[in-house]
């Protein structure tokens, strides 16, 4: 039966009402007015990389679902990952389609009379709203940007009436803030900007962890477990922008610090081409920084904390931390200096909630005058405790001390100059505690970001006690062990010099004058106050018959200054004595800046010397014998190299980083080797280094940081741009050669190759080729490929770049290298490019140039052993 005209019309209009959610259902990037998000909608941003619409986070409950955004699952990242939730607290129901309802479905709005984004239920409760309270407008639309920030922009689009970013979940993505808004006149905390964990796997109902900006210091971030802070970052040391480079993904991290008058936060983005990449907030209270691996599908966790088991809050007790210089990934609580377990029998069960106590109690502190006879005990490299006072108007580390002084409550302070990000400009900052310490961590020196020195208050005169209590606890025993092995030597020597007694020559009166001991040479630095040192003197005739008279079948090695001989004294010693050419120009000076250096220091990673000769125009230097003489002899040998595995390597270039760590700062001299190169790495019989041939070290005096001179001396490929080009020389030249062994060591090439290393002029732009393009994997030695550990291989690599930069003030410290070999690291600058045109540049200097052109300018030593 036909309808009638009007009854036709209502049908049609009907029809059209039935189909108007999904005809006005939005398109591209963005929700305008008149537009619904359904279940099944979709908005994805202009660039692609996400997506924002309805997920169901669990598989066993599919009909609950959330509204949120996630990284375009069809583009970048293959596996379903949410980075922000709008109704976390109230899931909305899909109704199944098979029950007829299908018209009724939850859905996502532009109001009409505020703009703001409104999610209602399938029975039309609003369960979620965006809170604007701005005049509507037909113009204005929900954007959804490339970076995952969700915008509703004025119509004119010139402010932003809310964004998701400022709402954060359990993610932190690039572009969003992490910190406080503040009142600008009163500096009050109003609110701010927290990530929050999910309650579990598929629950992104809120958790109990969360991560903020610490609100009553604005000086570091803390993750809290409820109301309880459970881990914390380091306090902020003023950075403005710090930038960390991940090797095994290629993603350099630039961290950013924004210090305004009405809020503080970190924020943070990527390199250019870098993979996506995240901070989550688990379920299990751990802050991670995860990245997208396109060839494992999956997602790479970059760091984690807390690291270690002593590092969540106080796990150490009260004046006891957590030290993360240590190998062991077990709980490394120790007790502060000064301080010792409160209860040493809970100690040794591992449980350190009690904490320490002070070995020895201050002075009283009374009428007014504080604590004036008490003195600080500098502890560097510490993440500084909790729950400290920052002082105002202290421009001065002598003016933060007298402070702490002063106060009878006072136990520590810290004092750091802050580059500030705001206008306020640098300013310095003094932090003091007047409660127990707690919370305190041995981090290290990384890059002298988070890492500061902390002044522990101590009475008078035991900071001297403290440190005979380490030489007892620790020291006498390791001494009484070397005395006993060395004693046979010892007695030999004496009578060595009882029968050369008043036999000396000329020569050694001006060496040895008198009493034997040797004064600085004119190599050293003029006016260095050396002690006259002691050491004995062997007579030229025992090291004839014991070289049996210097034969050819005897000979080890020889040098750019003469030969080395393996000796045995008394039948029982096997020594190694280093004899100088007679006709070497430099003889003299390198022989006497030899064996002051050797003699005055002493480490595991130095070589030692036992003795000398020096009779008529004789030279001679005793040192102890390894039995693998030099690094060389077996790394470049393609029949031994497969001797060094990639566990022996890494120890070899961890004992040398050690080595150089006690020339340039923890010896009582500040030593620049100035010829580190393979062959002056001498190994034992377990494979361990150590470090040889002093003859051309320089002694820095306590204040200088640098020198300049006209004779460059070395080798070539191992010398740092800035002193072969113009002399100048520092701490950081020793650095560089250490890079240049580095490379060498991972790769098994010789820096002094003139082979083309697949395309590449040389070693060092073929590990930075490498590198660039992500396969610095491919530049390992292959004698190695079976037992090396890609992390460390990577790590290594990563610290021989840095080593070798162009700039000497880019090179890390030895100190920070040690401690990254040590500890590792995941927060890494990215290396520059390395200055190894400046190798050829080398070769072609003339007898004009201003570096002294002589046989001596450029030492070409290859020492097999001593």
């Amino acid at each position: 039966m036909e309808c009638s005209r009007s009854t036709c019309i209502t049908a049609a209009a009907a029809a059209i009402l039935l189909l108007l959610p999904r005809l006005c259902s939005p398109a591209g990037d963005r929700l305008a007015h008149g537009e619904s998000l359904s279940p099944g909608d979709t908005i994805v941003s202009d660039g692609g990389a996400f997506v924002l619409g309805f997920f169901a986070p669990s598989d066993a409950a599919p009909a609950r679902q959330y509204l949120g955004i996630w990284y375009n699952d069809n583009i970048t990242v293959t596996v379903r990952t949410v980075v922000w939730v709008a109704n976390r607290d109230a899931p909305v129901t899909v109704v199944d389609e098979r029950s007829g309802n299908s018209s009724s479905a939850p859905s996502l709005v532009l109001a009409n009379d505020t703009s703001s984004l409104v999610l209602s239920d399938a029975g039309g409760r609003v369960v979620w709203t965006a809170n604007i309270t701005a005049a509507a407008s037909s113009s204005t639309a929900a954007v959804l940007q490339n970076d995952g920030n969700l915008v509703v922009r004025s119509p004119d689009g010139a402010a932003t009436l809310w964004q998701s970013f400022d709402h954060p979940t359990d993610t932190f993505i690039p572009g969003m803030k992490v910190g406080l808004r503040r009142r600008a006149r009163t500096g009050d905390v109003v609110d701010g900007w927290r990530i929050v964990s999910w309650k579990g796997p598929g629950d992104p109902s809120p958790g109990t962890f969360s991560y903020g900006m610490d609100p009553d210091t604005y000086l570091q971030l803390m993750l809290w477990n409820g109301t309880r802070v459970y881990w914390r970052t380091p306090a902020w040391t003023g950075y403005a922008t710090v930038s960390r480079y991940h090797g095994a993904t290629g993603t350099v991290i630039y961290v950013q610090v924004v210090d305004g008058e009405e809020e503080i936060y970190t924020t943070f983005s990527v390199n250019d081409g870098a993979p996506p990449t995240r901070y989550v907030v688990t379920d299990s209270g751990k802050f991670q920084l995860l990245s997208w691996s396109r060839n494992a599908s999956a997602w790479v966790t970059l760091e984690s904390s807390p690291a270690r088991a002593c590092s969540p809050y106080g796990s150490c007790g009260a004046y006891g931390y957590c030290d993360h210089t240590t190998q062991a990934a077990a709980s490394a609580c120790r007790c502060l200096d000064g301080f010792e377990p409160a209860s040493r029998a809970e100690w040794s069960r591992g449980v350190f909630e009690r904490g320490c106590r002070r070995s020895q109690a201050l002075a009283p502190c009374g009428g007014g005058g504080g604590g004036e006879g008490d003195a600080f005990l500098a502890m560097p490299n510490m993440k500084v405790p909790d729950k400290f006072l920052v002082l105002e108007n202290m421009t001065s580390g002598d003016g933060c001390a007298a402070a702490c002084r002063r106060n009878c409550s006072c136990v520590a302070y810290a004092f750091a100059s802050l580059r500030s990000s705001s206008a306020k400009g640098d300013i310095a900052r003094c932090l003091v505690w007047t409660e127990d310490l707690v919370d305190t961590q041995m981090i290290g020196a990384f890059w002298g970001v988070t890492a500061e020195t902390l002044n522990l208050r101590v009475p008078a005169g035991s900071t001297g006690k403290k440190a005979r209590s380490k030489f007892v606890k620790i020291l006498l025993p390791v001494l009484a062990s070397v005395l006993v092995a060395t004693c046979t030597v010892l007695v030999w020597f004496c009578k060595c010099r009882a029968k050369g007694k008043g036999r000396g020559s000329e020569s050694e009166k001006k060496l040895v004058p008198g009493t034997g001991s040797v004064r600085t040479s004119s190599e050293l630095e003029e006016g260095n106050p050396l002690e006259d040192l002691e050491f004995p003197s062997i007579q030229f005739s025992d090291i004839v018959a014991a070289t049996n008279n210097f034969s050819r079948a005897c000979m080890i090695g020889r040098g750019g200054f003469g030969k080395v001989y393996k000796a045995t004294f008394l039948g029982a010693r096997e020594v190694a004595v280093k004899r100088l050419s007679k006709d070497s120009e430099q003889g003299i000076e390198e022989f006497k800046n030899e064996a002051i250096l050797i003699s005055k220091l002493q480490h595991r990673n130095l070589v030692r010397l036992l003795g000398c000769c020096t009779e008529g125009d004789e030279r001679l230097l005793i040192y102890e014998y390894l039995a693998n003489k030099g690094l060389d002899a077996i790394l470049f040998d393609s029949e031994r190299k497969s001797q060094l595995d990639w566990p022996t390597r890494l120890g070899i270039i961890k004992g040398v980083a050690r080595g150089l760590l006690y020339l340039h700062q923890d010896s009582r001299l500040t030593v620049i080797h100035r010829d580190l190169k393979a062959s002056n790495v001498l190994l034992d019989a377990e494979m361990r280094p150590k470090i040889a041939d002093f003859g051309m070290a320089k002694i820095f005096g306590e204040n200088q940081q640098k020198a300049n001179t006209k004779r460059v001396v070395g080798t070539y490929g191992y010398i740092a741009p800035e002193y072969q080009m113009e002399g100048v020389f520092s701490v950081k030249s020793d650095v560089y050669s250490f890079g240049i062994l580095v490379l060498e060591i991972v790769s098994g090439v010789r820096i002094s190759s003139t082979d083309d290393i697949m395309g590449s002029p040389g070693l060092v732009p073929y590990a930075w080729k490498l590198w660039k393009e992500g396969n610095a994997s491919d530049l390992v030695d292959a004698s190695i490929a079976e037992s090396c550990a890609l992390d460390e291989l990577l790590l290594c690599i990563h610290v021989g770049l840095l080593c070798v930069q162009d700039d000497p003030n880019g090179r890390p410290l030895m100190s920070t290298v040690v401690s990254i070999l040590e500890n590792g690291s995941v927060s890494l600058p990215a290396p520059d490019q390395p200055a190894y045109f400046a190798e050829r540049s080398f070769k072609l200097r003339g007898k004009g140039d201003d570096v002294e052109n002589s046989r001596n300018s450029l030492t070409m030593t290859a020492l097999q052993g001593r």
